[in-house]
């Protein structure tokens, strides 16, 4: 009697065990069933990871969005007058890059940044006999609410002069050496 005893104790055993553990984790709902993550985020317990480019519950707004506009520019350089003038933020194809169009009030050509959350940067790269790098921050101002201006450091250095004409004018990238001052960026409304 004991040799029959057993099989059947270990069977309700490993079958009980079998059926609480599949009632207990069918109970436990799944975070992510009902969450749709767009432009390619993914869902982990219940909230959206974004890829670079996007942001949102649901990664649902494009980054660089609130970059594109035509801005008006308020800025007095290391080495130039205060000066106001107007410059563009255009989209690409790409979902984390920008352009600039009018940068410094010279560029013709096209200034290629990129967009980190709040954060505008420049690499650095030559135009026009010039070098241009950057970092800015978009904020939001009680007048024109958010995402209304953003303070750029930069700096140009004239490379087509040679020395010992080059000059560079900086606009508080390198406050602390200079005392130049970033410039101020209000978007056109």
């Amino acid at each position: 009697m004991k040799a029959t005893l057993k099989p059947v104790l270990i069977f309700t055993i490993v079958t009980l065990s079998a059926f609480f553990t599949i009632v207990y984790t069918s109970c436990v709902p799944d975070k992510c069933k009902a969450i749709a993550c767009a432009h390619g985020g993914t869902c982990n317990q219940g909230a959206c990871t974004c890829k670079p480019g996007f942001s949102g519950p649901n990664c649902e707004t494009a980054t660089k969005d609130k970059f594109l506009s035509q801005w008006g520019v308020l800025e007095t350089g290391s080495v130039t007058p205060q000066t106001q003038y107007a410059l563009n933020i255009d989209k690409t194809n790409s979902d984390t890059v920008v352009v600039i169009k009018n940068l410094f009030n010279f560029f013709t050509q096209s200034v290629l940044a990129y967009v980190q959350g709040d954060t505008l940067v420049i690499p650095n790269q030559q135009l026009m006999g010039h070098v241009v790098f950057g970092k800015g921050y978009i904020y939001s101002t009680p007048l024109y609410g958010a995402n209304s201006a953003i303070s750029m450091r930069y700096e140009v250095v004239d490379t087509a002069a040679g020395q010992p004409q080059q000059w560079v004018d900086d606009f508080g990238f390198y406050s602390t050496i200079d005392n130049s001052s970033p410039s101020i960026w209000s978007r056109v409304p």
